[in-house]
């Protein structure tokens, strides 16, 4: 029986925020005979909002009453209330979520809907959200190709690189189209401090207080555009991308077969029409994609592919809720339930080839789950086997130690999910070498992907089995 239900995303980015409205169709797919596997049959947006500069009150402080007056007034205007929603996300994202008071802001913007995904997204997860929003993983799937997508925003371009659909590497640097801004007389009121460093090392003489043309604000983008190129490998890199990385930049080891760009800036690098005004933004973003656009070095030996959203791809849907049980071979080792909104980190199936690939695999993506380097809990997914023998569960379990390491230094719990049937013995060899000393949950026959977050409720049917919520970002 199909059902539909309407979902809410908001996006806090560090130009601008939006929402979009959507009804999503709910069917149970599965047969009479199986669990129930609860999906998205159907989606139609039905309500976008207008797209608002970010309010702050001031550089280091997000304007939490203007951003939920905003929302408010969205809500009136796509004539929903709150309790008209089913699901939703709202996700803070970029220098934004840098700000001092951003979880403060996410949680007042949580009553807004009745189960959300909320989430401060650092550098990495934004790029991997933002890469799924453009569509590059689905194109990257479809072609068997490698994809590079690059979200430019006002203060930084994501960088996420997709192998056959799978997301493996994500890169972040400080360029983005509001690193210098403008009042409406065109005067240059700020100029972020990496931008500072790089016109110091241009020699391009261009300060606060400059009233900006074209030709004075052209040579930094052009430099910003050489920054971008040499990130992804197609220019020779020096000093200035060492300047502009966030956190760290790709390895370069895939070969790039095709890029897009999303974000506010990419309009701008697939626009075709003349422009008549390039600082409409009051910032520098217009010129910066329309330099990408004209960049031959970008697209000598790279094809250019159009995504599916720009402005939008961070968070165009909401949460949609795939309701699955868990299998009953599974541990925990505490009854600390519910848990909510946890974010996947899945390993791939050649990563799991033995103790050491499984070790570096987790401790290379656990970067992606970290904000201001402080990380956050995380769920470890791992594919497994369908009959693992005894040496098999035990390189499993030292090599989930290994990469687990951070996570269990911290204290933070040990969660982990398995797809095939294996977790109970994997859960009990992993509280074994640990000396029983942790909390551990692990769980198996639940299929997840990087980008998800995990929901696990109180054990049912006589503590067998844990109920679980997938909650997939759904984008166009």
């Amino acid at each position: 029986m199909k059902e539909k239900i309407i979902s809410v995303g908001i996006d806090i980015g560090t130009s601008t925020t939006q929402l979009i409205f959507s009804r999503l169709t709910i069917e149970n797919i599965a047969s009479g005979f199986t669990i129930p596997r609860i999906s998205i049959v159907d989606r139609e947006v039905f309500y976008k909002s207008d797209v608002y500069f970010t309010p702050l009150i001031s550089q280091n402080q997000i304007d939490g009453l203007k951003i939920k007056d905003i929302v408010e007034k969205e809500y009136e205007k796509a004539n929903i209330k709150k309790e008209d929603i089913s699901t939703g996300a709202v996700i803070i994202t970029g220098e934004t979520a840098r700000k001092d008071n951003a979880n403060d802001v996410l949680q007042n913007l949580s009553g807004f809907s009745g189960d959300f995904v909320v989430a401060t997204a650092g550098a990495d997860l934004e790029g991997i959200i933002a890469g799924k929003g453009a569509g590059a993983h689905i194109f990257s799937k479809e072609n068997f190709a490698t994809v590079a997508n690059i979200d430019i925003g006002g203060g930084t371009s994501n960088i996420s690189l997709f192998k056959n659909g799978e997301i493996i590497e994500t890169g972040c640097l400080d360029i983005g189209g509001r690193l210098i801004k403008l009042d409406s007389n065109r005067k240059i009121i700020y100029i972020a401090d990496k931008i500072k460093k790089i016109i110091e090392n241009k020699n391009l003489k261009l300060n606060v207080g400059d009233i900006a043309t074209y030709e004075n604000i052209k040579p930094i983008a052009n430099v910003m555009v050489e920054i971008l190129e040499q990130s992804i490998g197609v220019r020779q890199a020096d000093n200035l991308l060492d300047i502009a990385i966030t956190n760290k930049n790709i390895s370069q080891k895939e070969k790039i077969q095709f890029i897009s760009f999303s974000g506010g800036v990419a309009d701008y690098v697939y626009n075709e029409e003349p422009i008549d005004d390039y600082f409409k933004f009051n910032d520098i973003g217009i010129i910066l994609g329309e330099t990408i656009r004209n960049s031959k070095t970008f697209f000598e030996n790279i094809k250019l592919i159009k995504p599916m959203e720009t402005i939008r791809a961070t968070v165009v849907g909401a949460g949609s809720h795939t309701t699955e049980i868990s299998g009953s071979t599974i541990t925990f080792t505490k009854e600390n339930f519910p848990i909510k909104n946890l974010p996947i980190l899945k390993i791939l199936k050649e990563e799991e080839e033995n103790e050491n690939t499984i070790a570096a695999a987790i401790k290379n993506k656990i970067e992606w789950f970290k904000l201001e380097n402080e990380l956050q809990p995380v769920a470890i997914a791992i594919d497994g086997k369908k009959n693992p023998s005894f040496n098999d569960i035990n390189v499993y379990a030292k090599g989930l130690i290994e990469g687990m390491n951070e996570i269990i230094v911290q204290d933070l719990p040990i969660i982990i999910i398995v797809e095939n049937d294996m977790a109970k013995v994997l859960g009990q060899t992993i509280n074994c070498l640990l000396n029983f000393k942790k909390e551990i949950i692990c769980i198996d026959s639940i299929s997840v992907m990087n980008g998800d977050y995990i929901d696990i409720g109180k054990p049912i049917a006589e503590n067998r089995v844990l109920p679980v919520v997938i909650k997939t970002l759904v984008f166009n």
